[in-house]
């Protein structure tokens, strides 16, 4: 099971990579993500890089590669249906391609689970379209 969401903004893949590409800053999300605190010394774009998203979702940077604009995160442990008793193996990505016909970016953002007991489709797809409404929002 997964979820899957995408966005058209009207920016440059490259600009909006340099927002998005940042683990450990959230700031451009900041109607959702009130708070982020990095949870140990790694730094934003270094694979191993812990994060807690308003004091309850705790998230972990999996994979990252500035030159295909992608990066990959676990979700740990969080509340309702993304605690750890109740999904496992939660992966999310997030990728930024130019739409070379216009010179703006195509964004995705994806998760996919081995098992859960509860609607984390029904949890996580708004929270996605709500970051890819203000990832756009931010360049208009």
């Amino acid at each position: 099971m997964g979820t899957y969401n995408s966005a058209i903004i009207n920016a440059s893949a490259d600009q909006v990579w340099s927002v998005l590409r940042n683990f450990n800053d959230m700031s451009w999300a900041d109607e959702i993500v009130e708070s982020l605190e990095s949870t140990n010394n790694k730094g934003g774009t270094e694979v191993g890089a812990q994060r807690l998203l308003n004091g309850a979702i705790t998230e972990t940077l999996l994979s990252f590669d500035d030159d295909s604009m992608a990066f990959s995160y676990s979700i740990d442990d969080g509340p309702e249906v993304l605690s750890k008793e109740q999904v496992a193996g939660y992966v999310g990505k997030a990728r930024v391609a130019p739409i070379t016909a216009t010179g703006k970016a195509f964004v995705e953002w994806s998760s996919d689970w081995e098992n859960a007991r509860g609607d984390v489709k029904g949890f996580c797809d708004p929270l996605y379209a709500g970051l890819l409404g203000l990832l756009a929002k931010k360049f208009n």
